[in-house]
């Protein structure tokens, strides 16, 4: 039984149809990567997989139970959905915004718990995000806030990480320190689905990918069935050298392929 489950997905804005008959697994342990080029449909998709929006037609299940009548709380317990381009707008500490994380598990009149304390600790710990816990959030780099953000995702202990572009906005340490942080929650017996624009990080850190193209999906698999160089000039338009060395699969764009048409 797969842990989160989409079948048949439609998603109409108007008569505008972003997304067609999408199908998707996501099995315990997984890190699974939606890949394909600007506006083929996977922030749409994300948002439809975490119950932000509604699908037009299909389904979302969590455990094989529909999704749209899972409680709130309880969804807010086991999943965790970090936005594109994650930033914090209250002047908040960068504590005070991790421990925003723990409400799913307090009353509205209760303070936080010594428990509570100890995963935003330990959310901080993980995100490396300690250093600047009594800074103000909003005076931070916009990588920075990403990883306040995240850290709040993971002070919730969220089942399931539903993560937009989440190193977009970082440096080349942290973006390898963030998919090997997803990478290790997903080994925990729990799961995350990420949107990725760099083929090779989706390739080094990714266990299956999702390839969408126009709303559709092209092709869904293992990294060596999906990131071959005729779905990438397919799907993307561009000639790509693939090499396979220690840590995973490179992927580097050459050049532009001329009869390709978006």
């Amino acid at each position: 039984m797969s842990l989160l489950s989409g079948h048949n997905i439609d998603y109409r804005i108007d008569t505008i149809r972003i997304l067609e008959d999408i199908d998707i697994e996501v099995e315990a342990g997984e890190l699974v990567g939606l890949i394909g080029p600007n506006g083929a449909g996977k922030s749409s998709l994300l948002r439809l997989l975490t119950g932000v929006e509604a699908c037009s037609a299909g389904e979302v299940r969590v455990d094989d139970k529909p999704l749209a009548l899972m409680p709130a709380t309880q969804r807010a317990r086991r999943m965790g959905y970090l936005v594109q381009g994650a930033m914090a707008y209250w002047p908040f500490s960068v504590e005070k915004v991790i421990e925003l994380g723990r409400i799913p598990y307090q009353k509205w009149w209760q303070q936080p718990s010594v428990e509570d304390l100890q995963k935003v600790e330990a959310a901080m710990t993980k995100t490396e995000t300690l250093a600047f816990r009594n800074r103000i959030v909003t005076t931070l780099s916009g990588g920075e806030q990403t990883l306040v953000m995240l850290a709040r995702i993971f002070a919730t202990e969220p089942e399931l990480i539903f993560a937009d572009e989440p190193v977009a906005a970082l440096d080349p340490y942290h973006q390898l320190h963030v998919m090997e942080i997803l990478r290790n929650h997903a080994a925990e017996n729990r799961a995350a689905i990420v949107v990725l624009h760099d083929l090779s990080l989706a390739a080094r850190f990714c266990d299956r990918l999702y390839l969408l193209n126009h709303g559709k999906l092209d092709c869904c698999g293992s990294i060596s069935e999906v990131l071959t160089r005729e779905n990438i000039a397919r799907v993307y338009g561009v000639d790509s050298h693939i090499e396979c060395g220690e840590k995973g699969v490179s992927v580097t764009s050459l050049s532009r392929v001329s009869e390709h048409h978006p």
